[in-house]
């Protein structure tokens, strides 16, 4: 191992849906014996098995969470719709906390049904963050608002590049609400480069969980754009150095700008899940040193 993967590889960190074959049993050992520090998790599982149970499991195998999907959905119209919206996201801060994850994944949600209206639809976005950002503060816990690529703002996210993300977290400070950057949707904008070093002049010195100088950028997340997309186009997500994403480009300047937290492979796609688990998890590895590093 060469003297520049090694502290990349200690950063290395494991979203539970790339191997969603595994149990989180299994996955907490797999991510152990493979010499990982982090795992990723998502709400549905880890309720269904405990939330304590599943954060004394991780913690017992010597494991972080770098962070939790998802909250957010924020822009219905309908009162008591936004009502519930809301309560579900403060369930999702208070099992981030019983996680000991400072990072609480955010997707905005898209267009109500028969609305047209993407700039109303934004602005209800940063209506919830508003309230949402002092109780996650208080339980140690930092919203990160995940731009979708365009092809999901009708349905599931009104916002589509990492500017729109970092236009809405900036009107909070940078301990509070943050972006997350994954290639996958970010890869295609030309302007993600100069979005990134925006991201980078975060207003605070301190930014939660994250250590060297301060970023807006809560989270980094990687999977790799392959073609043709399947049907439905949510499990498309790539294996790294599969597809046309330059990887280690968003790295070096995901790192430029003062992200010093877990890099987390997050991949959405069946012929992986139709694998051995710890296979999977040997294969990611090696593309992360190949094509990241």
């Amino acid at each position: 191992m060469t003297d520049t993967a090694a502290p990349l590889l200690s950063r290395l960190s494991l979203n539970q849906e790339t191997v969603r074959q595994w149990s989180l049993p299994e996955l907490a050992d797999g991510c152990a014996r493979a010499g990982l520090r982090g795992v990723g998790l998502w709400r549905a599982p880890v309720r269904a098995y405990g939330v304590a149970a599943a954060a004394r499991l991780v913690r017992d195998a010597g494991l972080a969470v770098s962070s939790l999907c998802r909250g957010g959905f924020f822009t219905a119209e309908d009162p008591g719709e936004r009502r519930a919206a809301l309560a579900d996201n403060r369930a999702a801060i208070d099992e981030a906390a019983a996680l000991g994850t400072a990072t609480l994944v955010l997707v905005s949600g898209g267009l109500p049904p028969g609305s047209r209206d993407l700039p109303g639809a934004r602005e209800r976005v940063a209506d919830a963050l508003a309230e949402l950002a002092p109780y996650a503060a208080e339980r140690g816990v930092r919203l990160a608002l995940e731009p979708l690529h365009p092809m999901y703002a009708a349905d599931r996210c009104v916002v589509s590049t990492l500017a729109q993300a970092l236009d809405l977290a900036e009107r909070f400070p940078a301990d509070r609400v943050g972006v997350v950057v994954d290639t996958y949707h970010l890869w295609w904008d030309d302007t993600v480069g100069a979005q990134l070093a925006r991201a980078g002049a975060a207003d605070t010195a301190t930014v939660t969980g994250a250590a060297g100088p301060p970023s807006r950028i809560a989270a980094f997340q990687l999977a790799d754009w392959v073609t043709p997309l399947p049907e439905g186009v949510l499990l498309g997500r790539g294996q790294l150095g599969d597809g046309a994403v330059d990887l280690r480009w968003f790295r070096e300047r995901v790192d430029a700008a003062g992200y010093r937290g877990p890099v987390e492979v997050e991949i959405f796609n069946p012929s992986l899940w139709s694998r051995d688990g710890a296979e999977v998890l040997e294969e990611v590895i090696a593309r992360f040193v190949r094509h990241v590093v």
